[in-house]
């Protein structure tokens, strides 16, 4: 597939000026904008690496994930808050490296009910050779220096943490759930 003809203009420079003149300035539509197409182009990068490993990225993120465990293997439930995805994603993700030999299920002994996903011999080494090729290309940010990324990330986080998906040290957070645990063990004692 040939690659398409560059604009001689920035597309998003130019919706930015227009909406200006319409709706007034709005840094946060060229940021949006930005921000959708650079994820475009990304995943679109990170896709051909994964794709002659049949994954996509977020199968590599479960498979990473089960690397990153002591024994390489977690609950589903595990998986899912790990990757901050809904039961029905990591359901659907774990099937498709089932099938693909890359994980194993079996019952999580702690739990009657619950699964456990096992990463398998195959699984380690395709991560591992899908890795080394992802950070080859820097994860499809080559045109970025290393103080640039973390620069982005720090950019990032305040959004993140606005959507709970952690909460920073220091706000607050921790010590109502510490002071939770200590009520709770207060109400059960004699």
């Amino acid at each position: 597939m040939a690659k398409p003809l560059a604009l001689d203009f920035d597309p998003i420079a130019r919706a930015d000026e227009l909406w200006a003149r319409r709706w007034g300035t709005v840094p946060s539509m060229a940021a949006i904008t930005s921000i959708m197409r650079a994820h475009q182009i990304l995943l679109s990068r990170v896709d051909a690496v994964l794709k002659p490993y049949g994954l996509t990225f977020a199968r590599y993120e479960a498979l990473v994930l089960l690397t990153f465990s002591r024994t390489g293997e977690l609950s589903l439930s595990k998986i899912g808050e790990r990757l901050m995805v809904h039961p029905t994603s990591v359901t659907n993700t774990v099937d498709r490296l089932e099938r693909a030999g890359l994980v194993a299920r079996r019952p999580n002994p702690l739990d009657g009910r619950g699964v456990l996903a096992t990463i398998t011999g195959r699984g380690r080494e395709v991560v591992e050779e899908a890795t080394r090729e992802l950070m080859a290309m820097e994860f499809g940010l080559e045109e970025y220096g290393p103080d640039q990324c973390r620069q982005v990330f720090e950019l990032l986080k305040p959004l993140r943490v606005a959507a709970g998906d952690f909460a920073e040290p220091g706000d607050g957070v921790e010590d109502q759930a510490v002071e939770g645990a200590a009520e709770g063990a207060a109400r059960k004692r004699p």
